[in-house]
């Protein structure tokens, strides 16, 4: 679990997120969930404050902050403006509160591409529009907002994976959140079959094998002892630190793509002396770093 980001003085960071229907607001809702804020989505601007204050509550401090979508498109609502100008004022004049108001919006060519492949219906079509008619009406009801917002975001051309690279770029303020990649280190045995889940396996058949020493046979890696036996001679430390240097150069490739996780493998014969030996080495050092390490020895859990 990702420990909660320093605040000054229990402020709570509150980003509220509205735009132009099918420009990904629901999408980037997920993102953020993903970061470890409380969500909510579709929401009318004047229940922020019960959030708010749900949000200060001691049970909600695990997360790092609240993320709001607004519901600004109901029926005959010409002017949200309105509804939303004085509740986001108060809130910005709040000492405990950081208020952001993030506008998602992407061209008419576009969201109409979206709304061909999701053929799901335009808000504003309910009153009698076009789809065309609508999203342009719901662009001139919303101009007012725009001008509000900190954070603009324009998404044409986006994949979900671009948007949660813009979105971790611009609201990852920690070193541990900089790794916002889950990182899963698991040992197996080949003898069982790769796991399906991996996105890189590393072989560890070539380094000694304790199986074959009759005092550490019925021990596992997660053993001092075993561990000594297995790097005990330089090549075995060399390829175990080259191994690790190589994560640590190519892990933050694939957290700037945006990835939510990375599975690594690490397997041996049995999957119970090397591959455990050498996922304790890389977890522990990993962490050091800063990523979210999850461990996982899928053959031990036979034993």
């Amino acid at each position: 679990m990702d420990t909660p980001e320093d605040k000054n003085n229990n402020e709570v960071e509150v980003i509220i997120i509205t735009g132009l229907s099918g420009s990904g607001i629901s999408t980037a809702i997920q993102v953020f969930e993903d970061m470890n804020f409380f969500t909510a989505d579709g929401l009318p601007p004047s229940v922020i404050p019960e959030f708010i204050a749900l949000a200060h509550k001691p049970e909600m401090q695990h997360f790092r902050g609240i993320v709001l979508g607004l519901d600004l498109k109901r029926k005959y609502l010409n002017d949200p403006l309105a509804e939303l100008l004085p509740v986001f004022t108060k809130i910005r004049q709040t000492d405990d509160t950081k208020a952001t108001l993030i506008y998602l919006e992407a061209d008419k060519d576009s969201i109409l591409r979206r709304y061909a492949s999701t053929r799901r219906p335009h808000p504003l079509e309910q009153e009698g529009y076009s789809l065309e008619m609508a999203m342009e009406e719901e662009k001139n009801r919303l101009s007012g907002i725009r001008t509000m917002a900190g954070h603009i975001i324009n998404t044409t051309g986006y994949s979900i994976h671009d948007l949660r690279r813009h979105i971790q770029k611009h609201f990852s303020k920690t070193m541990e959140d900089s790794h916002s990649m889950w990182v899963t280190i698991m040992s197996f045995g080949y003898k069982y079959g790769i796991p399906k889940d991996a996105d890189l396996v590393f072989d560890m058949r070539f380094l000694p094998n304790p199986f074959f020493e009759p005092k550490l046979r019925e021990y596992t890696g997660l053993q001092q002892e075993v561990a000594d036996y297995i790097f005990k001679d330089e090549p075995a430390q060399n390829f175990r630190r080259q191994l690790l240097e190589f994560l640590q150069t190519i892990l933050p490739y694939y957290d700037n793509e945006g990835r939510y996780r990375l599975c690594i493998a690490i397997g041996c014969t049995g999957g119970c002396h090397r591959s455990v030996a050498m996922v304790e080495y890389l977890a522990k050092n990993l962490m050091q770093s800063g990523y979210r390490i999850i461990k996982e020895h899928k053959q031990l859990t036979k034993k």
